[in-house]
């Protein structure tokens, strides 16, 4: 069977984890849990810092801004693999797979981007408290992230218009939960040189670039904390990084389980990797942000209570 992607009556096959009925039953309602927990645990964060004046500051900017695009990130892939779940009809067009995995791609170098500068907000708060007002100042802030934006939209842009010039034949079928970058380069008739090679320089630059500066950050961190004379000191300033430090690894870890393999070795195994990185990480990083953050209680209290948590405290 051989497909056109230049026509409209394009589609792939989104065939998911399983195709036995009794298996995707189960799939359903797990993902539907993961999902809104993850919607509700996101919008409470983003609510929680939005309500209270005491978080405005550049490191929970950051954060709220990690919490929407990891809201954004569940909420392009996961309706889709719930209705198909659901669903006899398991299509997507060609236009819809494209777009998806342009949003796919985008979010995840944007997540990896606003990373890179909660770590330097943290470089900063720890390694050179004396000029943070200055060097993490409101308007570098919003230059940051205007920035983490443009680099992502870019990325997701020159790999989904790459994309355009692959043509696809045989089976159409995609035994993931979504249209994933390697699975579709796996399902062409074509070279794939040019995007493979595009695929490893630009992700050398927008991820690797990233890490190689949150470990030296970090490096630089721990080194400070270390001269910190009292233990109580130095507990304090690693609790401000040990957050970051866990979605960092949470991050990189699932990201990593996924990309950092030949293309040609892809296969339907590593569809859970793609979960990990997919559902689990946005699930988990409001759990993780607020877990041991007494300035996130007190705001998610105020935020639930209101008045009377004022009363309380």
């Amino acid at each position: 069977m051989y497909g056109d992607n230049q026509t409209g009556a394009f589609e792939f096959l989104l065939v998911g984890l399983s195709e036995k009925p009794e298996q995707q039953r189960i799939l359903f309602w797990m993902f539907l849990s993961m999902y809104l927990v993850t919607v509700v645990g996101n919008v409470l964060i983003i609510l929680a810092i939005g309500s209270d004046s005491r978080l405005h500051t550049p490191m929970y900017f950051f954060l709220a801004n990690l919490s929407f695009t990891d809201l954004f990130f569940v909420t392009n892939t996961i309706p889709k693999m719930l209705v198909n779940l659901q669903s006899q009809n398991k299509a997507i067009s060609y236009t819809g797979c494209l777009t998806q995995l342009y949003f796919l791609v985008s979010l995840v170098a944007l997540d990896n981007l606003i990373l890179a500068a909660m770590a330097y907000d943290r470089y900063v708060a720890i390694c050179r408290p004396l000029y943070y007002a200055t060097a993490v100042s409101p308007g570098l802030c919003i230059l940051l992230l205007a920035l983490c934006w443009v680099f992502s939209v870019l990325y997701g842009l020159i790999h989904t218009l790459l994309m355009t010039r692959v043509t696809f034949c045989g089976s159409q079928e995609i035994h993931y939960i979504f249209c994933e970058m390697y699975v579709l380069l796996r399902l062409a008739c074509v070279s794939i040189q040019v995007n493979h090679t595009v695929l490893i320089a630009t992700g050398c630059f927008i991820f690797l670039t990233p890490l190689g500066f949150m470990i030296v950050s970090y490096v630089r961190i721990v080194r400070a904390i270390l001269r910190i004379p009292s233990v109580t000191g130095k507990y304090k300033a690693f609790s401000t990084c040990a957050s970051h430090l866990a979605v960092v690894f949470l991050f990189y870890g699932t990201l990593g389980m996924v990309y950092l393999q030949p293309l040609h070795t892809y296969s339907k195994k590593d569809s859970v990797a793609t979960v990990m990185y997919a559902m689990v990480t946005p699930m988990m990083n409001p759990f993780i942000y607020s877990l041991r953050n007494k300035d996130m209680h007190r705001a998610l209290g105020k935020l639930f209570l209101g008045k009377a948590f004022q009363k309380l405290t």
